[in-house]
């Protein structure tokens, strides 16, 4: 890790796993690093410090951790590199000096736990350039969640995402977020509007409020602000034109925030509202607070006052005790309710739940498997019959990144959160060409002309100038 010279660069790369939070985490990290006069590199083989941000919300997520640990640790053998390797986010939260123990030999030089990232610039200036070191380990708890406004380097040129919320109270079975993310603590609305206020600067179109909990919000320097007053502020920005956010808890979707997405144009009219189960019998025992009936009330009511609305949803399947005819029930709330978008999962203990510590993984590994394919096997075939109801329908699209299957097509979201593929007018199809840049951030009209099951294809309307 000997540094080269003053005057030579040194370079990072970051490497990211898990959810919109941690990708997140990672941007504000890179803009540490950025301020701290590092500079990103294209890849590992480059970089002289390696940053290793983690999620342990999904089974094996330490052994992923360590088969990337082992891959770097052949490249260094290959390149003669040593950089300096750092684990952050909710494995180095959750495992702490373990990590150091349980390596195997792989380098880990820090581990910074999910509310020491701003300590990141410190600890790499310290260990860069050192002959010989110690690791460092640092996942101690931290209530202050403000964040240097303007640093960070953000990878999407289209959207933003701006966390208003850390943490979680709520202590569901299945969850590790209370112990790896640690107790709710809100930032304050004006650190919020600011940090809006300079991604709409940069040219960023499309928010995204993040929070494990994003609908559980208050105000800590304004009483009076709960989360649909901060959408309210949110859409008064200039320069904002779609407001996301994610994930709220049905518990907490009021009459107010329902009353926000209908009257503010700005707000998407797409909602992830996770239900987890289908069966009232299994939420109580995943300490869910809400029943199947609870739920499905709250989609009519959603549904009738946002005509249009897409809803997303959060589905683990074999949670202990889960029954066959849970399951069914499962099945049934997700033919009532529709889903445009579902993340579903095989349930598997995770370290300092509530389920690991009291309940018993009791459905076998080959049940959930049946159980996990028969509900995507569903939710593909509701995604496909809604899609295939868009055909012919004029829908507007923000254009946000390149169409994953045709190098020649573009790519966007609707208002309710579904892709859509076009061409770019007046050019031929294939084109050995990538579409102009340009395109990136605009709001275009498209006739949807074809569906998929994860996609819409369509042609940009073209008005003429007598409108």
């Amino acid at each position: 890790m000997k540094r080269e010279g003053r005057g030579v660069r040194r370079r990072y790369f970051i490497e990211t796993f898990g959810c919109q939070m941690n990708v997140h985490d990672s941007e504000r990290m890179a803009g540490l690093l950025d301020r701290a006069g590092y500079e990103p590199a294209t890849d590992e083989r480059e970089a002289d410090v390696i940053v290793i941000n983690t999620c342990s919300v999904r089974e094996h997520a330490e052994v992923k951790l360590y088969t990337r640990l082992g891959e770097l640790r052949v490249l260094g053998e290959q390149t003669g590199r040593r950089p300096v390797v750092a684990v952050a986010g909710c494995v180095a939260q959750q495992e702490g000096q373990a990590l150091l123990k349980g390596s195997n030999g792989h380098v880990i030089n820090a581990v910074l736990g999910t509310q020491r990232l701003k300590m990141l610039p410190m600890v790499v200036e310290r260990l860069d350039g050192a002959d010989t070191c110690t690791p460092e380990v640092d996942t101690r708890r931290l209530d202050d969640v403000s964040f240097p406004l303007g640093t960070m380097r953000r990878q999407d040129r289209v959207k933003a995402y701006v966390t208003i919320i850390e943490g979680c109270n709520d202590h569901c079975a299945f969850c590790v977020v209370p112990n790896t993310r640690g107790h709710e603590r809100m930032r304050t609305r004006a650190e919020i509007l600011a940090d809006v206020a300079e991604a709409t600067a940069s040219g960023r179109r499309e928010i995204h409020l993040l929070g494990q909990i994003v609908n559980h919000y208050q105000a800590p320097d304004e009483p009076g602000t709960d989360f649909a007053a901060l959408l309210e502020a949110v859409h008064a920005v200039p320069g904002v034109e779609r407001i996301r956010f994610a994930s709220p808890h049905p518990r907490h979707t009021s009459k107010r925030l329902i009353a926000a997405m209908q009257e503010l144009p700005k707000v998407c009219k797409h909602i992830h509202l996770p239900v987890q189960s289908g069966s009232s019998r299994i939420l109580a025992a995943m300490r869910r607070r809400h029943t199947r009936e609870d739920y499905l009330r709250l989609v009519d009511r959603i549904r009738m006052a946002i005509p249009g609305v897409t809803l997303s949803t959060d589905m683990i399947v074999g949670f202990p005790g889960e029954q066959p005819e849970d399951f069914d029930q499962t099945l049934s709330l997700v033919e009532t309710v529709e889903y445009h978008g579902m993340f579903s999962f095989k349930y598997s203990p995770r370290p300092g739940t509530l389920a690991t510590r009291r309940l018993s993984d009791d459905v076998s590994e080959a049940e959930k498997s049946r159980r996990i394919v028969a509900l995507q096997e569903r939710q593909r075939e509701i995604q496909a019959r809604l899609h295939a109801k868009a055909v012919g329908s004029e829908v507007e699209v923000l254009v946000d990144s390149l169409s994953r299957r045709r190098s020649w097509e573009l790519a966007g979201r609707t208002t309710g959160n579904v892709v859509v593929n076009f061409p770019v007018p007046g050019v031929p199809q294939p084109s050995p060409e990538m579409p102009d840049q340009a395109w990136m951030g605009r709001t275009v009209p498209v006739r949807v002309t074809r569906a998929g099951t994860h996609s819409l294809w369509g042609e940009v309307v073209v008005r003429s100038r007598d409108g």
